[in-house]
């Protein structure tokens, strides 16, 4: 995905979009990604860009063999209403 990233050494995802940038925070434990927070700019809110991002990130654990968890309230709600995303967590 254009504009999709791994910051790694701010040990988040990025995404970029018109409005700015929206990041999902990690941190790895005992071999899975654990995803912290989640956050859109605020003249970004609304458009999709979050669920982007979280398509994005799943779509590259998948490709990596990286096991999520969601920690944060919204991507634990995205996991709920995406259920077939599911199949990388662990």
């Amino acid at each position: 995905m254009d504009g999709f990233r791994d910051n790694a050494a701010e040990h988040r995802y990025e995404f970029d979009a018109p409005e700015g940038v929206s990041f999902a925070d990690y941190r790895d434990v005992e071999g899975v990604r654990v995803i912290l927070h989640v956050e859109t700019p605020e003249a970004a809110r609304g458009k999709g860009y979050a669920q982007q991002l979280m398509d994005a990130v799943v779509e590259q654990a998948r490709k990596d063999g990286q096991r999520l968890r969601a920690s944060c309230a919204y991507a634990v709600a995205y996991f709920r209403r995406h259920p077939a995303a599911q199949d990388v967590l662990g």
